[in-house]
């Protein structure tokens, strides 16, 4: 298969976040009178933890949680962003072979504009993602993943089909998400272990970004 273009996750696949912003959801948890692990964290809400985290905390402790939990969680992680967050390994060198080859990329995350903005700026990634190939679910009225819409959004907005973009992600609900656009996608297995991708439909398994490339 030739594609005409690549489509990449954000948090976990170009920028290490996740152990940053699941250091920051343990924590408040465990502040909270829920204990939870940093690997707990990752194993219940890696993907999705904006979704199911009032439910998680219901089943597993037949708690609650307080109502503006979300928001106050969004700006604690925000704030340990500010204070840096790292490229993943081998990501800008991915992004600049790309850009050697003249193949096309862009991002698309279930995330906001502002949060997107910070990781790349703070992680040195701005420079090969301008905002003219950032899409967020705030450009698709904050319809994320698993629902296709971001993934066919940034493909129309790339003017390249849906069958011939190759997706990066590295959770389930990512693949689920481009799988249901017809795109083809390789789960990345840095954090997520890769039965759980390849169960959501992963077309293929890579542990190292680099290994994109062979893909191609």
């Amino acid at each position: 298969m030739t594609y005409t273009m690549v489509i990449f996750d954000n948090d976990g696949t170009l920028v290490d976040s996740e152990t940053t912003a699941h250091g920051v959801l343990s924590g408040y948890l465990t502040e909270l009178g829920y204990p939870t692990t940093l690997a707990e964290s990752f194993q219940y809400f890696l993907g999705n933890a904006g979704r199911n985290v009032h439910t998680v905390v219901a089943d597993r402790f037949g708690g609650t949680l307080p109502e503006d939990f979300t928001e106050r969680c969004h700006d604690r992680v925000f704030a340990a962003f500010q204070r840096g967050v790292d490229a993943a390994p081998g990501a800008a060198e991915l992004l600049a072979e790309l850009e050697r080859r003249e193949l096309p990329y862009c991002l698309a995350s279930s995330s906001d504009h502002a949060w997107i903005d910070l990781t790349l700026e703070r992680s040195g990634l701005r420079r090969y993602l301008p905002a003219s190939v950032v899409f967020s679910a705030e450009d698709v009225a904050g319809v994320g993943k698993p629902a296709p819409d971001l993934f066919l959004h940034a493909a129309r907005s790339m003017g390249v089909a849906p069958a011939d973009c190759l997706v990066v992600e590295d959770s389930p609900n990512g693949v689920l998400a481009a799988r249901a656009a017809g795109m083809d996608v390789l789960g990345y297995t840095a954090l997520m272990p890769g039965d759980r991708l390849a169960s959501a439909g992963a077309t293929a398994l890579i542990s190292e970004l680099k290994q994109l490339l062979s893909h191609l």
